[in-house]
């Protein structure tokens, strides 16, 4: 079968798009023929060699997948072959770039019906995120205000859809570049960060700060002040401490995505419902990875990018 992966940690050059023997599902696993996987820039990190994940060498990176089940390992319930499935596969095995994917069975669920398959590729790690950071994280509840800094991303527009669907009054920080997007999104506030100071904008103090943008430490030890007493600051950006405030019981949270096949599944249910609207800006063939990876390294990418195989 045609993957790529790379056998050395390094730059985007580390990849190689060739032909690997395609694998077996063992015992409580699942052969998964790939509709798509996307490109997150956690796969760069692992390929570069700075994010703390040990993968074994070589490596296939895309951990988010979408496809449809080829073949059952032993012991598999719940699921059978022609199946249309999507996981967020554990980071540290073998992903999605290629033709095929053997994954635990327990990370997959049913894909949506309402998006092409290949497209539910684009949903599990990021909308995870987001709901972790907001939900499990920052504990948000309706009538609450969330302050969204970095909201252009996608991350972000999962996000501010999850919380304007809890009922969350939202405020978001973005780039004249994604302002539309934002409200497109839902979010009752806007604030053009390239323009205006943040603080100064805001009308009020706010229940949640999340950040999922890499701000200068000062900078976002700055912006706790946004946060009322009692409130919390959330961070996707582990690089960076997740400042909190103990004398006015303003509590942080660092989130690294984990996997949960029951939120999953609640997501999925969502995007059927026409309640969760999945981000997907570019179809690219399997071949030209590599170079979609030395383009992010430019800071050039924009939106989702699934990659087909």
């Amino acid at each position: 079968m045609k993957a790529v992966r790379f056998d050395q940690v390094g730059g985007p050059e580390v990849l190689e798009y060739g032909d690997v023997e395609r694998p077996t599902p063992a015992a409580g696993e699942v052969l998964v023929r790939v509709a798509a996987s996307a490109y997150s820039a956690a796969d760069a990190g692992m390929r570069g060699g700075f994010l703390p994940i040990p993968v074994v060498l070589p490596h296939v990176p895309g951990y988010d997948v979408s496809g449809t089940v080829e073949a059952l390992g032993d012991g598999v319930d719940g699921l059978a072959v022609g199946d249309e499935v999507v996981g967020f596969l554990p980071m540290e095995r073998d992903g999605g770039a290629a033709e095929f994917v053997v994954a635990p069975a327990d990370a997959l669920v049913t894909a949506p019906t309402t998006i092409p398959l290949a497209d539910a590729a684009a949903l599990p790690s990021v909308a995870l995120t987001a709901w972790q950071a907001l939900v499990d994280d920052g504990e948000l509840r309706a009538g609450q205000r969330l302050l969204v800094i970095g909201a252009g991303g996608v991350v972000g527009k999962y996000a501010i859809q999850l919380a304007k669907r809890l009922g969350a009054h939202v405020v978001a920080t973005a780039s004249p570049r994604s302002a539309d997007a934002v409200r497109s999104a839902g979010a009752d506030q806007v604030i053009d960060h390239t323009a205006t100071d943040v603080l100064g904008a805001l009308a009020g103090q706010v229940d949640v700060l999340l950040n999922l943008a890499p701000l200068d430490p000062a900078q976002f030890e700055a912006d706790v002040a946004a946060v009322r007493d009692g409130g919390v600051v959330v961070s996707t950006t582990a690089f960076i401490a997740t400042p909190g405030d103990a004398s006015r019981r303003v509590r942080a949270a660092t989130v690294f995505v984990r996997p949960d096949r029951d939120r999953l599944e609640q997501l999925v249910a969502l995007v059927d419902a026409g309640e969760l609207t999945v981000e997907v800006t570019r179809h690219i063939p399997l071949s030209e990875l590599p170079a979609l990876h030395a383009e992010a390294e430019t800071g050039r990418i924009v939106g989702k990018v699934v990659v087909l195989p």
